[in-house]
């Protein structure tokens, strides 16, 4: 009897590489405990609310059915929430630079990204850590653009070089959009830096209004400072951007121990009532607007009170987020690749390996933070992505799942191979699914170990320098016309060399 998987169908071709896999088979919360953390979401935010409401946001909120308490906070009712959400958008698409290198995010489909703000690289010519710059924030995502296994970038460094908010703003955005054609994503420090990045956009693009039909860049939006406060700043970007067209990826990080409760499933309820709070506001700002929650529950390591990236709790935290959000149909990001170790060492290859496979088996849209990083997100690495990007591949083949189609179970092949030549090594079946069940590291090695001996000894970290050599050895990524860079340079302070 032939078995068949709940989310394909048993009678289709042969599984492309290029469909992104489905997660949500791992489901750390039981329906009741999923139940009890959305409903206690719920109540924290008609009882308890939120502060700090700019005077916009408060009127907004108001105009639109939130209540105010006595002391303040802005309150929502269950079901002023529950009909945002059934209006807000489920699936987010973000087109690349070059269209068709773009992502749709909702529904589960596993993406892999980078992010943060590290302030530092490590640099594997002195195996050394330094300030990070505006040419180290081109370098990574240029790596990026040449990765298989990541499907956006969002900045993963800060360039330490620039000191100017404005100059700081439009040279991050610009230094991403000349390193790759997929998607991007970047961040502003005011409001009125959105409308001069939007106009470089449209410029780079073709002119007025082109950046809104081809939206390729998100505004990453930490619009919640937990517990429970708004960020005036942040709530004033995520209204420039909603007006002028840039999707949104609204944050909310609390550190479980430090700002927010340290049971997870206290930290859980906040961090979603933090995030539908954010929901809400850009949906009375424009309903159904693009916008994806970025449910990020850090976690402290409660004998020094540090944020850890890499362990076991920061796991199961983000993937039960990644489940909360799915239940609710919302576009997700979560986090994991937050290793806390300082070289790509063994303890770097477990915790990235295990935040990572939970976030994307329990069905998160996004992962951000999740290659290049080191050091509880302080630092990032050229090296480290490229390995991350081998892991990446063999995490989003296991999300794939034992995939039934057409052909997978032939009793006349096997019979045809046990009663001849004993092995499968050359049937139909075998060749054609060699590239399309199968995933081959490029960097993992294989070789036994003679031969690995005779090769030259060399380790996973040898290998990433080698790659990353080849990628910058290759000609720069050229979505952006020399004629349209010259131009956006003689009119922006561009800063990052020619």
């Amino acid at each position: 009897m032939r078995r068949t998987r709940s989310r394909r169908a048993s009678n289709s071709a042969t599984p492309q590489m290029t469909i992104p896999p489905i997660g949500g088979r791992f489901m750390p919360l039981n329906q009741g405990e999923l139940a009890h953390i959305t409903d206690t979401a719920f109540d924290i935010l008609e009882r308890i609310g939120v502060s700090g409401a700019p005077d916009e946001i408060r009127t907004l909120a108001l105009e639109n059915g939130a209540t105010e308490r006595a002391d303040g906070r802005i309150t929502f009712s269950r079901a002023l929430v529950e009909d945002m959400i059934a209006g807000a958008c489920k699936r987010v698409e973000l087109p690349g630079f070059t269209r068709d290198r773009g992502i749709e995010i909702g529904g589960g489909r596993v993406h892999i990204g980078t992010g943060g703000a590290a302030v530092q690289v490590l640099d594997a010519t002195t195996n050394t850590f330094r300030d990070s710059t505006l040419q180290d924030l081109y370098n990574l995502m240029r790596i990026v653009d040449a990765c298989d296994n990541i499907h956006y970038s969002l900045r993963p460094v800060v360039a330490r070089d620039l000191e100017d908010p404005l100059s700081l703003d439009i040279n991050t955005a610009f230094a991403a959009m000349k390193a790759t054609s997929k998607p991007i994503g970047t961040s502003f420090f005011e409001p009125a830096n959105v409308t001069p990045v939007i106009e470089m956009f449209d410029a780079a693009l073709g002119g007025e209004g082109a950046f809104k039909a081809q939206p390729f860049c998100f505004a990453s939006v930490c619009h919640v400072v937990p517990p429970l406060t708004l960020a005036e700043e942040a709530c004033g970007v995520m209204r420039e951007c909603v007006r002028l067209g840039m999707p949104l990826q609204i944050c909310s990080a609390a550190q479980a121990g430090a700002t927010s409760p340290a049971a997870l499933a206290g930290a859980l309820a906040q961090g979603l009532a933090e995030s539908l709070a954010g929901l809400v506001l850009v949906n009375m700002m424009q309903p159904g607007f693009p916008c994806i929650l970025a449910f990020l529950p850090f976690i402290s390591d409660l004998r020094t009170g540090a944020m850890t990236g890499g362990s076991g709790e920061a796991a199961v935290a983000n993937a039960a987020a990644a489940q909360l959000l799915l239940n609710l149909g919302l576009p997700s990001t979560v986090s994991a690749g937050m290793t806390d170790a300082k070289t790509a060492d063994a303890q770097s290859g477990y915790e990235k390996g295990y935040t990572i496979a939970l976030a994307a088996q329990a069905g998160a849209d996004m992962i951000n933070l999740s290659v290049g990083m080191l050091g509880s997100i302080m630092a990032a690495s050229k090296e480290a992505l490229v390995i991350d990007n081998d892991m990446c591949g063999a995490i989003l083949r296991s999300v794939r799942g034992v995939e039934m189609f057409e052909g997978s179970i032939d009793l006349d092949m096997i019979e045809q191979v046990v009663t001849g030549e004993g092995h499968f090594l050359g049937t139909a079946q075998t060749l054609d699914l060699m590239t399309k069940e199968y995933v081959y590291p490029s960097l993992g090695d294989r070789q036994s170990v003679s031969d690995w001996l005779e090769s030259g000894s060399q380790t996973v970290w040898d290998r990433a320098i080698a790659r990353v050599g080849e990628i910058e050895a290759q000609p720069a990524p050229s979505h952006l016309t020399t004629e349209i860079e010259a131009a956006l340079r003689a009119r922006l302070p561009i800063h990052l060399k020619d």
